[in-house]
Protein backbone atom coordinates (compact mmCIF):
# COMPACT_ATOMS: atom_id res chain seq x y z
CA UNK A 1 0.00 0.00 0.00
CA UNK A 2 1.34 3.37 -0.73
CA UNK A 3 0.80 6.64 1.43
CA UNK A 4 -1.05 8.73 -1.08
CA UNK A 5 -3.73 5.55 -1.17
CA UNK A 6 -3.86 5.26 3.12
CA UNK A 7 -6.72 6.08 4.60
CA UNK A 8 -6.60 9.80 6.16
CA UNK A 9 -6.79 8.60 9.94
CA UNK A 10 -2.80 6.55 9.00
CA UNK A 11 -1.83 9.48 7.24
CA UNK A 12 -2.55 11.52 9.95
CA UNK A 13 -0.73 9.39 11.95
CA UNK A 14 2.19 9.09 9.99
CA UNK A 15 2.27 13.19 10.11
CA UNK A 16 2.27 13.21 14.01
CA UNK A 17 5.09 10.88 14.34
CA UNK A 18 6.72 12.61 11.54
CA UNK A 19 6.03 15.98 12.91
CA UNK A 20 7.20 15.13 16.11
CA UNK A 21 10.59 13.46 16.23
CA UNK A 22 11.66 13.74 12.31
CA UNK A 23 11.36 9.94 11.68
CA UNK A 24 8.39 7.31 11.29
CA UNK A 25 10.83 5.09 13.66
CA UNK A 26 11.04 6.66 16.87
CA UNK A 27 7.46 6.70 18.36
CA UNK A 28 6.00 3.34 18.59
CA UNK A 29 2.81 2.25 16.98
CA UNK A 30 0.95 2.10 20.18
CA UNK A 31 1.76 6.17 20.52
CA UNK A 32 -1.71 5.68 18.06
CA UNK A 33 -4.04 3.32 19.50
CA UNK A 34 -7.02 4.51 17.07
CA UNK A 35 -5.40 2.90 14.21
CA UNK A 36 -5.93 -0.53 12.53
CA UNK A 37 -4.15 -2.97 12.45
CA UNK A 38 -2.79 -2.61 9.10
CA UNK A 39 -1.68 0.70 9.60
CA UNK A 40 -0.36 -0.14 12.70
CA UNK A 41 2.11 -2.82 11.40
CA UNK A 42 3.23 -0.39 8.63
CA UNK A 43 4.10 2.26 11.39
CA UNK A 44 6.46 -0.32 13.13
CA UNK A 45 8.05 -1.51 9.75
CA UNK A 46 8.58 2.12 8.48
CA UNK A 47 12.19 2.86 7.71
CA UNK A 48 14.05 4.73 10.72
CA UNK A 49 16.07 7.55 9.69
CA UNK A 50 19.96 7.94 9.91
CA UNK A 51 22.20 7.16 11.69
CA UNK A 52 21.98 3.48 11.06
CA UNK A 53 22.95 1.11 13.45
CA UNK A 54 23.50 -2.43 12.31
CA UNK A 55 24.60 -6.00 13.45
CA UNK A 56 24.60 -8.95 11.59
CA UNK A 57 24.68 -12.36 13.51
CA UNK A 58 25.29 -15.63 11.14
CA UNK A 59 27.04 -17.97 14.11
CA UNK A 60 25.19 -20.43 16.04
CA UNK A 61 24.98 -19.15 19.87
CA UNK A 62 24.51 -20.78 22.79
CA UNK A 63 21.00 -21.08 24.58
CA UNK A 64 19.77 -18.89 21.65
CA UNK A 65 17.21 -19.73 18.72
CA UNK A 66 17.02 -16.45 16.72
CA UNK A 67 18.01 -13.42 17.90
CA UNK A 68 19.07 -12.17 21.03
CA UNK A 69 16.93 -10.64 23.76
CA UNK A 70 17.14 -7.33 22.96
CA UNK A 71 18.93 -6.22 26.14
CA UNK A 72 22.39 -7.83 24.35
CA UNK A 73 22.23 -5.50 21.21
CA UNK A 74 20.94 -1.95 23.10
CA UNK A 75 22.50 0.72 21.10
CA UNK A 76 21.71 -1.17 17.45
CA UNK A 77 18.83 -0.21 15.66
CA UNK A 78 18.57 -2.57 13.24
CA UNK A 79 19.76 -6.61 13.76
CA UNK A 80 20.46 -8.59 10.46
CA UNK A 81 19.62 -12.24 10.60
CA UNK A 82 21.98 -13.41 8.36
CA UNK A 83 21.67 -15.74 5.54
CA UNK A 84 18.49 -16.42 3.58
CA UNK A 85 20.01 -18.02 0.54
CA UNK A 86 18.96 -19.04 -3.09
CA UNK A 87 18.53 -22.39 -1.88
CA UNK A 88 16.40 -21.24 1.29
CA UNK A 89 17.00 -19.91 4.97
CA UNK A 90 20.56 -20.86 6.57
CA UNK A 91 22.15 -19.90 9.86
CA UNK A 92 20.04 -17.65 12.16
CA UNK A 93 17.75 -17.08 9.08
CA UNK A 94 16.75 -21.11 9.43
CA UNK A 95 16.41 -20.40 13.09
CA UNK A 96 13.87 -17.79 12.70
CA UNK A 97 11.66 -20.18 10.77
CA UNK A 98 12.50 -23.15 13.39
CA UNK A 99 10.55 -20.77 16.40
CA UNK A 100 6.75 -21.14 16.55
CA UNK A 101 4.58 -17.91 14.86
CA UNK A 102 3.90 -17.26 18.74
CA UNK A 103 7.53 -17.06 19.76
CA UNK A 104 8.19 -14.95 16.67
CA UNK A 105 5.29 -12.45 17.16
CA UNK A 106 6.60 -11.88 21.04
CA UNK A 107 10.51 -11.19 19.73
CA UNK A 108 9.22 -8.95 17.36
CA UNK A 109 6.98 -7.39 19.69
CA UNK A 110 10.18 -7.00 21.90
CA UNK A 111 12.47 -5.72 19.26
CA UNK A 112 9.56 -3.25 18.05
CA UNK A 113 9.46 -1.95 21.59
CA UNK A 114 13.68 -1.35 21.94
CA UNK A 115 13.93 0.50 18.54
CA UNK A 116 15.54 -1.83 16.89
CA UNK A 117 14.11 -3.62 13.30
CA UNK A 118 14.59 -7.04 12.53
CA UNK A 119 15.62 -8.21 8.49
CA UNK A 120 17.39 -10.50 6.60
CA UNK A 121 20.04 -10.65 5.08
CA UNK A 122 20.71 -12.79 2.13
CA UNK A 123 23.58 -14.19 -0.74
CA UNK A 124 26.25 -13.41 1.74
CA UNK A 125 29.73 -15.16 0.42
CA UNK A 126 27.87 -18.41 0.04
CA UNK A 127 25.74 -17.64 -3.00
CA UNK A 128 27.01 -15.67 -6.28
CA UNK A 129 23.48 -15.43 -7.89
CA UNK A 130 25.07 -13.85 -11.31
CA UNK A 131 27.51 -16.39 -12.09
CA UNK A 132 24.92 -18.67 -11.27
CA UNK A 133 22.43 -17.78 -13.61
CA UNK A 134 19.66 -16.88 -10.91
CA UNK A 135 17.15 -15.33 -12.45
CA UNK A 136 16.68 -11.52 -10.70
CA UNK A 137 13.01 -10.91 -10.56
CA UNK A 138 12.15 -14.26 -9.64
CA UNK A 139 14.46 -14.56 -6.69
CA UNK A 140 13.53 -11.15 -6.10
CA UNK A 141 9.89 -12.15 -5.81
CA UNK A 142 10.81 -15.84 -3.80
CA UNK A 143 12.81 -13.33 -0.72
CA UNK A 144 9.68 -10.70 -0.49
CA UNK A 145 7.25 -13.51 0.04
CA UNK A 146 10.19 -15.30 2.70
CA UNK A 147 10.14 -11.40 4.10
CA UNK A 148 6.20 -11.07 4.16
CA UNK A 149 5.90 -14.52 5.13
CA UNK A 150 7.97 -14.79 8.24
CA UNK A 151 6.96 -10.86 9.51
CA UNK A 152 10.54 -8.93 9.15
CA UNK A 153 11.14 -5.45 8.52
CA UNK A 154 13.21 -5.44 5.24
CA UNK A 155 15.90 -7.07 3.45
CA UNK A 156 19.65 -6.52 3.32
CA UNK A 157 21.57 -7.52 -0.41
CA UNK A 158 24.76 -8.79 0.68
CA UNK A 159 26.10 -9.76 -2.69
CA UNK A 160 29.16 -11.09 -2.86
CA UNK A 161 30.03 -12.52 -6.76
CA UNK A 162 32.98 -11.44 -7.35
CA UNK A 163 33.73 -12.91 -10.58
CA UNK A 164 30.60 -11.01 -12.02
CA UNK A 165 31.72 -7.82 -11.03
CA UNK A 166 35.69 -8.49 -12.16
CA UNK A 167 34.10 -9.68 -15.59
CA UNK A 168 33.54 -5.92 -16.39
CA UNK A 169 30.75 -7.13 -19.22
CA UNK A 170 27.94 -4.99 -16.73
CA UNK A 171 26.09 -8.41 -15.79
CA UNK A 172 26.73 -8.11 -12.17
CA UNK A 173 25.42 -4.31 -12.04
CA UNK A 174 22.37 -5.10 -14.46
CA UNK A 175 21.62 -8.33 -12.50
CA UNK A 176 21.42 -5.89 -9.13
CA UNK A 177 19.58 -2.99 -10.57
CA UNK A 178 16.83 -5.56 -11.93
CA UNK A 179 16.76 -7.27 -8.96
CA UNK A 180 16.72 -4.25 -7.10
CA UNK A 181 13.90 -2.98 -8.83
CA UNK A 182 11.69 -6.03 -8.69
CA UNK A 183 12.14 -6.41 -4.46
CA UNK A 184 11.44 -3.23 -4.12
CA UNK A 185 8.02 -3.00 -5.88
CA UNK A 186 6.88 -5.77 -3.70
CA UNK A 187 8.46 -4.67 -0.57
CA UNK A 188 7.98 -0.46 -0.48
CA UNK A 189 9.61 1.92 0.37
CA UNK A 190 8.37 3.08 3.99
CA UNK A 191 7.16 -0.03 4.80
CA UNK A 192 10.24 -2.02 3.97
CA UNK A 193 14.02 -1.47 4.88
CA UNK A 194 15.64 -2.33 1.62
CA UNK A 195 19.58 -2.35 2.09
CA UNK A 196 22.75 -3.28 0.48
CA UNK A 197 26.46 -4.01 1.65
CA UNK A 198 29.01 -3.73 -1.12
CA UNK A 199 32.51 -3.71 -0.39
CA UNK A 200 33.98 -0.43 -0.60
CA UNK A 201 36.00 -0.99 -3.61
CA UNK A 202 32.93 -1.15 -5.47
CA UNK A 203 32.54 2.41 -5.23
CA UNK A 204 35.50 2.98 -6.75
CA UNK A 205 35.14 4.89 -9.92
CA UNK A 206 36.28 4.21 -13.25
CA UNK A 207 37.07 1.08 -11.90
CA UNK A 208 34.74 -1.54 -13.17
CA UNK A 209 34.17 -2.06 -16.83
CA UNK A 210 30.01 -2.19 -15.67
CA UNK A 211 30.67 0.95 -13.63
CA UNK A 212 30.49 -0.68 -10.06
CA UNK A 213 28.40 0.26 -7.52
CA UNK A 214 27.88 3.87 -8.51
CA UNK A 215 26.24 2.58 -11.49
CA UNK A 216 24.12 0.60 -9.46
CA UNK A 217 23.50 3.96 -7.30
CA UNK A 218 22.72 6.12 -10.49
CA UNK A 219 20.43 3.29 -11.55
CA UNK A 220 18.06 2.10 -8.51
CA UNK A 221 19.75 4.35 -5.64
CA UNK A 222 16.29 5.72 -5.02
CA UNK A 223 15.17 2.57 -3.94
CA UNK A 224 17.76 1.61 -1.61
CA UNK A 225 17.37 2.88 1.82
CA UNK A 226 21.22 2.57 2.70
CA UNK A 227 24.16 1.14 2.03
CA UNK A 228 25.95 -1.12 5.04
CA UNK A 229 29.52 -0.55 3.18
CA UNK A 230 32.31 -3.27 3.69
CA UNK A 231 35.32 -1.32 4.73
CA UNK A 232 36.95 -4.71 5.42
CA UNK A 233 39.02 -7.58 3.53
CA UNK A 234 40.44 -5.89 1.04
CA UNK A 235 43.65 -5.68 1.57
CA UNK A 236 45.69 -5.66 5.14
CA UNK A 237 46.72 -2.21 4.88
CA UNK A 238 43.10 -1.00 3.63
CA UNK A 239 40.61 1.30 5.33
CA UNK A 240 42.74 0.99 8.63
CA UNK A 241 43.32 4.29 9.64
CA UNK A 242 40.66 7.11 10.38
CA UNK A 243 42.04 8.76 7.25
CA UNK A 244 42.28 6.01 4.94
CA UNK A 245 38.84 4.98 6.12
CA UNK A 246 37.36 8.75 5.79
CA UNK A 247 39.27 10.89 3.11
CA UNK A 248 41.92 8.72 1.09
CA UNK A 249 41.73 5.63 -0.02
CA UNK A 250 45.12 3.77 -1.13
CA UNK A 251 45.69 3.83 -5.11
CA UNK A 252 44.83 0.51 -5.00
CA UNK A 253 41.26 0.91 -4.31
CA UNK A 254 41.38 4.69 -5.32
CA UNK A 255 37.89 7.08 -4.49
CA UNK A 256 36.96 4.27 -2.39
CA UNK A 257 36.90 6.19 1.22
CA UNK A 258 33.62 7.82 2.79
CA UNK A 259 34.06 10.77 1.64
CA UNK A 260 35.32 10.18 -1.30
CA UNK A 261 32.26 7.89 -2.02
CA UNK A 262 29.98 10.36 -0.89
CA UNK A 263 32.05 12.80 -3.55
CA UNK A 264 30.97 10.23 -6.32
CA UNK A 265 27.53 11.29 -5.79
CA UNK A 266 26.13 8.84 -3.23
CA UNK A 267 24.64 10.93 -0.39
CA UNK A 268 26.59 10.66 3.26
CA UNK A 269 23.28 9.77 5.38
CA UNK A 270 23.46 6.14 3.02
CA UNK A 271 26.95 5.40 3.95
CA UNK A 272 27.29 3.20 6.95
CA UNK A 273 30.65 2.38 7.73
CA UNK A 274 31.16 -1.58 8.21
CA UNK A 275 33.65 -3.16 10.22
CA UNK A 276 34.72 -6.34 11.93
CA UNK A 277 34.22 -6.68 15.90
CA UNK A 278 37.33 -8.68 16.00
CA UNK A 279 40.51 -9.75 14.12
CA UNK A 280 39.32 -13.31 13.89
CA UNK A 281 35.96 -11.82 12.30
CA UNK A 282 37.37 -10.45 8.47
CA UNK A 283 41.00 -11.18 7.48
CA UNK A 284 41.49 -7.68 7.40
CA UNK A 285 40.55 -4.22 8.18
CA UNK A 286 40.03 -4.73 12.13
CA UNK A 287 39.87 -1.56 13.99
CA UNK A 288 39.56 -1.15 17.60
CA UNK A 289 35.90 0.27 18.88
CA UNK A 290 37.72 2.79 20.31
CA UNK A 291 39.64 3.86 17.39
CA UNK A 292 36.65 3.30 15.47
CA UNK A 293 34.15 5.54 17.78
CA UNK A 294 37.48 8.56 17.16
CA UNK A 295 36.63 7.94 13.56
CA UNK A 296 33.09 8.57 13.87
CA UNK A 297 33.15 11.77 15.81
CA UNK A 298 35.85 12.71 13.35
CA UNK A 299 33.14 12.09 10.33
CA UNK A 300 30.54 13.63 12.47
CA UNK A 301 32.20 16.79 12.31
CA UNK A 302 32.81 16.93 8.95
CA UNK A 303 29.08 16.07 8.48
CA UNK A 304 28.35 12.51 8.06
CA UNK A 305 25.42 10.91 9.83
CA UNK A 306 25.06 7.07 8.07
CA UNK A 307 26.07 5.57 11.08
CA UNK A 308 27.71 1.59 11.90
CA UNK A 309 27.52 -1.68 11.04
CA UNK A 310 29.28 -4.85 12.18
CA UNK A 311 30.08 -8.36 11.25
CA UNK A 312 28.92 -9.71 14.08
CA UNK A 313 27.14 -10.86 17.37
CA UNK A 314 27.70 -12.02 19.80
CA UNK A 315 31.29 -10.55 18.87
CA UNK A 316 30.24 -7.11 18.66
CA UNK A 317 27.22 -6.62 21.33
CA UNK A 318 25.70 -3.64 23.66
CA UNK A 319 29.30 -2.69 24.88
CA UNK A 320 30.88 -2.83 21.64
CA UNK A 321 27.91 -0.56 20.04
CA UNK A 322 27.89 2.00 23.44
CA UNK A 323 32.25 2.33 22.61
CA UNK A 324 31.88 2.87 19.19
CA UNK A 325 29.09 5.86 19.30
CA UNK A 326 30.82 7.03 22.23
CA UNK A 327 30.11 10.92 22.31
CA UNK A 328 28.72 11.06 19.36
CA UNK A 329 25.48 9.07 19.14
CA UNK A 330 25.75 8.45 23.15
CA UNK A 331 23.76 5.26 24.15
Amino acid sequence: MKLSILPSLVFAALLAVLSFTGTTSAAPADSFPGLDKQARDILARATPAAPHFVVYSDKGTSGITGPPPPSQVNGFNVFALSFLLLEGAWDKAEEWTQLTAAQRTSIKQQYTDAGIKLIVSVFGSTDVPTTTHADPVGTANTIAAWVKQFDLDGVDVDYEDFNAFDAGDGSAENWLISFTTQLRSQLPAGQYILTHAPVAPWFSPNTWGGGGYLAVHNAVGSLIDWYNVQFYNQGSTEYTTCSGLLTQSSSTWPGSALFQIASSGVPVSKLVIGKPATQGDASSGFMSASTLASCVAQAKNQGWNGGVMVWEFPDAAASWIATVRGSSWPV
